[in-house]
């Protein structure tokens, strides 16, 4: 019974790992880019995985429960409600940015089916 005790330890410690990784390189991601969209994005993709492994570790950590059932509603809010927030500030940034043509190209759709 000790050896699963152990198995589980290491497996979450694992997953935390990971999660805490995935946060480090979110951080140098964010500080790294220069333009707001692609630090959003950064910022984005690090919070879903690495908050996902790292409540994952949590639970395999502490075992199936009703505790564990709580952390996994938590998984699933942060991945449906993350990419949505991300993506609703984005659209506000590329509607109220003044620098546009400095960062993208806005074409028409006539202007794509003309082949320019």
């Amino acid at each position: 019974m000790e050896i699963i005790e152990w198995i589980k330890f290491i497996v979450g410690a694992i997953f935390m790992v990971c999660g805490l990784i995935i946060f480090v390189i979110e951080m140098i991601g964010v500080f790294k880019f220069k333009y707001v969209l692609n630090r959003m994005h950064a910022a984005a993709m690090g919070d879903t995985l690495g908050l996902g492994l790292s409540i994952l570790g949590v639970i395999i950590m502490n075992g199936f429960c009703f505790t564990s059932l709580k952390l996994f509603l938590v998984i699933v809010f942060l991945w449906i409600a993350s990419p949505v927030s991300s993506h609703l500030i984005a659209r506000l940034e590329v509607t109220t940015n003044e620098d546009k043509a400095h960062h993208y190209t806005e074409k028409k759709l006539g202007a794509l089916e003309e082949g320019e």
